[in-house]
């Protein structure tokens, strides 16, 4: 009898390592998990960012030195007239050898590349698109672009930015970015209503036109917030088809006198 329970105990004792063994393996798994969670990367928050150090590092100096109490500023003798350098003023490009016909034309075939970039997504009645003589109307889903309540870019954003981006560089014409909500009430610490959500969208598409090389001076960003629906907003799809950010790109190069 003792000789019996003697060979129970060695084999218990002998397999108490499996305890130990399988709590390693699971510490081990949840280790590579913790690794594989913090080594993913958000691809839009990464270009957002990298846009904004870019930013900062390259931005002209702004500081000045204090002048302290008691002294005067020393001021720089005035240049000689012959000499004052006028800065350049920043404009976007222009092409005054078209005639209205001819940019019209060049609008119409814009919009025919803009549907070769978007193909696959009009098909899937995503996108829409829409032309006239005077305009060209890029219609985006809110969900295409950001998250829910948020004006922040995800990554598939930026593959949208840089088609668009690809058939309106080395152009001139005006392009008017709008935002759009639903009804759905939002108030938050960013965005109070609709209105400042509409157009934090507005500006951060805007914003990812000119990080892909669109002059600031032909775009102008505006919010509508939920106030001019193209569906109703009693119907989920009704709101999914109000949330959405539009581009009108105009005929013509001037952005104030292009806006409608």
């Amino acid at each position: 009898m003792r000789r019996r329970r003697q060979h129970q105990d060695d084999l218990h004792n002998k397999e108490r390592w499996l305890i130990s063994y399988a709590d390693f393996i699971t510490l081990l798994f949840a280790f590579f998990v913790v690794m594989y969670s913090v080594s993913s990367v958000n691809e839009g928050k990464y270009k957002v960012l990298s846009e904004t150090l870019t930013g900062v590092f390259n931005a002209p100096q702004r500081s000045f030195k204090p002048v302290e109490i008691g002294d005067q500023p020393q001021r720089s003798p005035a240049a000689p007239a012959e000499n004052v350098i006028t800065p350049a003023v920043t404009e976007a490009p222009k092409n005054p050898a078209l005639d209205a016909q001819g940019r019209t034309e060049a609008l119409r075939a814009m919009a025919d590349q803009l549907a070769m970039e978007f193909d696959e997504l009009i098909n899937q009645g995503v996108v829409t698109l829409e032309t006239s003589d005077q305009w060209l109307e890029l219609n985006l889903p809110n969900s295409l672009l950001f998250g829910s309540g948020d004006a922040e870019p995800h990554y598939d954003a930026f593959d949208v930015v840089d088609k668009i981006a690809t058939v309106l560089n080395n152009r001139d014409n005006a392009i008017k970015v709008e935002g759009f909500t639903d009804n759905q009430p939002i108030n938050t610490s960013h965005f109070p209503s609709n209105w400042e959500l509409s157009t934090a969208r507005a500006a951060a598409m805007a914003r990812m036109l000119v990080m892909e090389g669109i002059e600031p001076e032909r775009l102008a960003a505006v919010g509508y917030g939920q106030y001019q629906p193209v569906a109703r907003n009693d119907t989920e799809e009704g709101r999914r088809r109000n949330r959405r950010v539009v581009l009108l790109i105009s005929r013509d190069a001037s952005i104030r006198g292009a806006m409608r």
